[in-house]
């Protein structure tokens, strides 16, 4: 029996409030609330923490359910890392513009938008993102239980 403490319910509590917020970032018109024209920041950064608890509660699970006191592996360390980098990849795709490198940003366009470059790019690092929560899910080795310490008999003088 897993003695986790409710750590991977509190995972997919986790994910399915990132799901819930990137949802309610995405179609901001099913909360009532006016929206204007175009993409705005407020909606991106809704998406993007959505998005960011999502993987955040996947982790949770994915290492409180199958991997409780093991190590990571190289490969496993390597998918953790390239979710994260998938979260970064989005973040920067998506805040072109706003950063000022973006092709409609503040000092050349009055009004910001999500072209289909950036939404490209924060497509593909979501999917980055999503590709590096599977390695780490499927590249360790949950059957494997670790050897116990050796424990010395000898007096001590």
């Amino acid at each position: 029996m897993n003695n986790s403490g409710g750590i991977p319910q509190f995972g997919i509590a986790l994910g399915a409030l990132g799901i819930v917020l990137a949802f309610l970032g995405l179609f901001p018109d099913v909360t009532g609330i006016p929206t204007g024209q175009g993409f705005g920041v407020v909606q991106f950064v809704a998406i993007m923490i959505g998005f960011s608890l999502l993987m955040f509660g996947a982790v949770l699970y994915v290492k409180w359910t199958f991997y409780l006191n093991k190590q990571p592996n190289l490969i496993q360390g390597v998918g953790l890392r390239l979710a994260m980098t998938g979260i970064v990849i989005s973040g920067i795709a998506g805040f072109a513009d706003f950063l000022g490198f973006g092709s409609h940003n503040l000092a050349v366009a009055p009004e910001v938008l999500l072209g289909p470059i950036q939404a490209l790019g924060v497509i593909g690092g979501f999917f980055i993102a999503a590709l590096g929560i599977m390695i780490y899910a499927a590249t360790g080795k949950p059957w494997e239980v670790p050897a116990p310490p050796i424990e010395n008999n000898e007096p001590t003088a």
